[in-house]
């Protein structure tokens, strides 16, 4: 790029975790081509907006932001990325000023993309580069050496989903799931660790099918086993994991590690047999229910995390009542509570019996009450023992904040920095839903 000026870049990012590390590799990407990164409120002349496509609303917002940028800099170049463009790139390029529209692939190009559209004018109405999935892709390698203003790293291990649970539109805009290689993560964790990161989580759409598509068998275990022995990394931790992968010899493995985090993100989404069912779950809840036992047999402090949606179609009171029992029964240590949106193109906006907003908004603020209840009760088991604490983040002066390894918040006063350090912290009281240390 042949220019005096350096050409500054502003990122927007919505939605996941997977989002989050993809921002951070384009990032990187245009670093090294010369452009310089601002914050996201800053005015730049160029503005990518990642986009999120989970539910209506995000799509919404996505919308909104990218219009957003254009009002702070008219004259800035607008690009838009992601999932919202890979599902309905005709509306962005309909109801908003998007300059650029790229899907879920070609991120790695990023760079190149946007060179071609500053140095020729006649790019200088719309470019896309929307592409369908044919179910044969490779893992688009993305690489990261470094988070900004973070303590720890998000690593994509894995994209696409080959579930196609009925309420979701994910496997239609991320594609078919693809692994990405064993030794391109073992060499970006290396280079993460060399940057004083402590803490790394394995993340992706789907990671509890990591290896399938490349016919491996145990290959996310393999993986965690070869992180352990990286210099520096003091913490693994997981993603987001299907029910069905915590299997006997899973956590046998897992636990005999000296760096794996005792917390696990279960996806639920239902304390119903019936509703799971509809929702196309791949498991019931005896079956959650074994696998949750079988993660407290191994690490009996675990702290179990999850996801639920209420007011899915045709979701009866009866059915209601199940899910805030089956709540109560495995003693989550912290839920997240989601009411149901319709999506087009999934088959559950097509189903029977859709249930009125009033009462996924009741049912929503019930069990949003229930879950705060179930965690402060897991949180008090931990009054007057010693923990290990991560600390991320200075929250005001001698005030700091981490997780522990089971992902309980933690506050503690120092008055030495010991921001990206590992100390262990005795647990004196709970205020809100922070664990007070010190």
């Amino acid at each position: 790029m042949n220019i005096e000026t350096k050409y500054t870049v502003s990122f927007i990012t919505l939605g996941c975790k997977v989002n989050q590390f993809e921002t951070e590799a384009m990032s990187e990407i245009l670093e090294k081509e010369g452009f310089k990164v601002l914050p996201p409120n800053e005015i730049s002349h160029i503005y990518i907006i990642n986009t999120c496509a989970v539910t209506k609303e995000s799509e919404r917002k996505s919308r909104q932001f990218i219009n957003r940028a254009k009002r702070i800099n008219p004259d800035s170049l607008v690009v838009a990325v992601g999932c919202s463009v890979q599902l309905n790139s005709e509306k962005i390029n309909k109801e908003t000023q998007a300059d650029i529209i790229i899907g879920t692939k070609h991120k790695s190009n990023i760079g190149s993309i946007i060179k071609n559209k500053l140095n020729n004018k006649e790019y200088r109405e719309h470019f896309y580069l929307v592409d369908d999935f044919q179910g044969r892709e490779n893992f688009e390698e993305l690489k990261i050496s470094a988070v900004h203003d973070k303590t720890r790293a998000n690593i994509k291990i894995q994209d696409g989903c080959s579930q196609f649970c009925s309420y979701c539109i994910i496997p239609y805009v991320r594609g078919p799931i693809r692994s990405r290689k064993h030794q391109d993560i073992m060499e970006e964790i290396k280079r993460i660790a060399e940057n004083g990161y402590k803490e790394i989580v394995l993340n992706g759409i789907h990671i509890s099918s990591y290896g399938k598509d490349l016919q491996l068998n145990n290959a996310l275990i393999e993986l965690i086993e070869d992180i352990e022995n990286v210099d520096g990394i003091e913490r693994i931790r997981l993603g987001s994991l299907e029910p069905n992968l915590i299997t006997e010899d899973f956590m046998k493995r897992y636990s005999s590690l000296k760096k794996t985090c005792d917390h696990f993100h279960l996806s639920l989404q239902s304390g119903s047999g019936s509703v799971l069912k509809r929702m196309n779950r791949k498991y019931t809840t005896d079956e959650y229910k074994n696998n949750v036992e079988l993660i407290r047999k191994y690490m009996p402090y675990a702290g179990i995390t999850t996801d639920i949606i209420v007011g899915f179609p045709g979701e009866t009171e009866e059915e209601f009542n199940e899910t805030k029992n089956f709540v109560k029964d495995i003693k989550f240590s912290r839920i997240h509570v989601f009411k149901y949106s319709i999506r087009e193109g999934t088959k559950a906006a097509e189903m029977d019996n859709q249930v009125d907003s009033s009462i996924k908004s009741e049912r929503s603020k019930e069990l949003i009450q229930l879950g705060e209840k179930i965690s402060r009760e897991f949180m008090e088991k931990f009054i007057g023992k010693n923990l290990s604490l991560l600390v991320e983040k200075e929250n005001k002066e001698n005030i700091y904040e981490g997780y522990t390894t089971n992902y309980l918040k933690v506050l503690i006063k120092s008055s030495i920095n010991v921001k990206n350090q590992i100390i262990n912290v005795h647990i004196k009281d709970i205020r809100n839903d922070y664990l007070l240390g010190e």
